[in-house]
């Protein structure tokens, strides 16, 4: 064989083993996936690196303890950072940018991503994506994780009921009452309100938008004003808990632990610990177990929780009350959304004797509970 001939057979098994190499980086439904070969892309509404609490922060915890627990290296993930979703192209191309360099996992952290995931999962079918908060999937690449978050809401509407001295809580809603997401937690912490302090009302203000720092200000500041001494929330920054003390009033942080923006005011904080999750996600990944089942773990599970009591600022007694709570939710036959209850439009919903189910949780909580008040629209 010629000198020439050589480098050409050379340079053909050079192609052929890149090909191979590429074709063992391809993920497979059913087959294990090499650790090592795993890339991860992550994107975020908002940029985790300049927060110490929030929504994006609380996810971008999560993916660092994934990444410790599986033992994954930084070069292994690709990082998106203030990705809005209400620009769909934007998000479009920062997912098409994660698989161009390598991606074989998209976890796409904003509900508002959903129709990008789905289409993307089609063009892509040896990529998986895991959609937060979503409702849709498909049967090979494409699935949606949740929590049941409103097991740990009801926990901190005791703490909440406690509290309150004019009756009035307040509460930062993201978006209105069809979305089932938000409108699942905020009934179960009036509920949760409703146990220990009947004579309490939830009022409710919506900013219609996940992360609106000011528009949350505005929100929490119109709903004290009308007399609310306690403020929750389900937005995505600190916003509200920072002017509950301000006001001098008190607040139950969410997403991770407030405490720290707002030492003077918060009582507990409802956490995610998306980490359960997201470890769970990779290993099925490596050991080849991999479905598209939606996740939705709970309490049990510890994906959700309340942080500890802050006695000092708590009503005596709650730290007791909680836990009391806590062992019913793990006792058969007591469930957050069993039974017959009364919307406050004067209507029933559920079934005596039995709970609702998770898809009805997760997607079909479109009314408020009979202790919620919904403040105007302006």
């Amino acid at each position: 064989m010629t000198g020439a001939g050589r480098m050409v057979c050379l340079a053909g098994l050079g192609l052929a083993l890149a090909g191979c190499a590429r074709s063992m980086s391809r993920w497979m439904p059913g087959a294990p996936f090499p650790r090592e070969r795993i890339v991860i892309g992550v994107v975020h509404i908002e940029d985790p690196r300049s927060m110490t609490s929030g929504y994006a922060y609380a996810h971008e915890t999560g993916i660092r303890k994934m990444q410790e627990a599986i033992g994954l290296a930084g070069r292994q993930f690709i990082h998106k950072f203030d990705v809005y979703d209400t620009e769909p192209i934007l998000v479009e191309n920062e997912i098409r940018d994660c698989i161009a360099q390598g991606a074989n996992i998209i976890i796409a952290t904003s509900e508002g991503y959903l129709s990008t995931c789905k289409k993307l999962a089609e063009e892509f079918p040896q990529v998986i994506f895991a959609h937060a908060t979503g409702t849709e999937r498909n049967n090979s690449n494409f699935t949606n994780y949740y929590g049941r978050i409103y097991e740990a809401r009801y926990l901190s509407g005791i703490a909440a009921g406690l509290k309150t001295l004019t009756n009035k809580v307040g509460y930062v809603a993201a978006m209105p009452m069809e979305n089932s997401q938000v409108t699942s937690g905020l009934n179960a912490f009036a509920r949760g309100v409703e146990s220990v302090n009947p004579e309490a009302e939830v009022y409710v203000k919506v900013t219609h938008s996940w992360f609106d720092p000011m528009g949350e200000t505005w929100a929490a500041r119109t709903l004290i004003e009308e007399g609310c001494d306690v403020i929750a929330q389900h937005v995505d920054s600190p916003a509200p808990q920072i002017e509950a003390e301000r006001a001098g009033v008190w607040g139950i942080g969410y997403n991770t632990d407030m405490s720290a923006d707002a030492p003077g005011a918060v009582i507990t904080s409802v956490v995610w610990h998306w980490d359960i999750y997201y470890t769970a996600l990779v290993r099925s990944v490596i050991d080849g177990s991999f479905t598209t089942a939606p996740y939705f773990g709970g309490l049990s599970e510890g994906m959700v929780d309340i942080t500890p009591i802050n006695e000092r600022l708590a009503a005596p007694g709650t730290a007791e009350a909680v836990a009391e709570a806590r062992r019913r939710l793990d006792t058969p036959g007591f469930h957050v959304y069993g039974g017959v209850m009364q919307t406050n439009d004067g209507n029933t919903v559920g079934r005596e004797g039995a709970a609702l189910s998770d898809e009805e949780i997760k997607n079909g909580i479109t009314w408020y509970y009979r202790n919620v008040r919904l403040m105007g629209e302006e």
